[in-house]
């Protein structure tokens, strides 16, 4: 079984929603990483030294290959990261191998099985 870590970075309002998007469409964990600091296009507004944007998460998937472009795609439009700036961006890596997945395989194995 070959794996996609899906990476998040979302504004701190969005993060309930991605991972809960994320877990409609088949992802079976998440690891979120709070309180990061990102920049976009623009350099953040900072009034007396502190920046006036809201905090970012990291949200982490280990998701199957089959269904972690679906998943990208759902979180996409759950964030509303194409219709709302700033509100999240999201990217997939190839996994070359993992362990300590033995519980989400057997999961992941009955719902791949269903779509295929």
């Amino acid at each position: 079984m070959k794996f996609k870590l899906i990476v998040a970075v979302v504004s701190d309002e969005k993060t309930d929603t991605v991972v809960d998007t994320a877990r409609k469409c088949g992802g079976t964990g998440s690891t979120v990483i709070t309180n990061v600091r990102g920049e976009g296009l623009k350099p953040s507004s900072t009034f007396l030294g502190l920046t006036l944007e809201g905090q970012r998460d990291i949200v982490l998937l280990v998701v199957e290959e089959h269904m972690s472009r679906h998943i990208l795609e759902e979180i996409c439009k759950a964030g509303r990261f194409d219709e709302e700036v700033g509100t999240g961006v999201a990217f997939q890596i190839d996994i070359e191998d993992a362990v300590g997945l033995t519980s989400q395989i057997k999961t992941i194995e009955k719902e791949i099985e269903e779509e295929i």
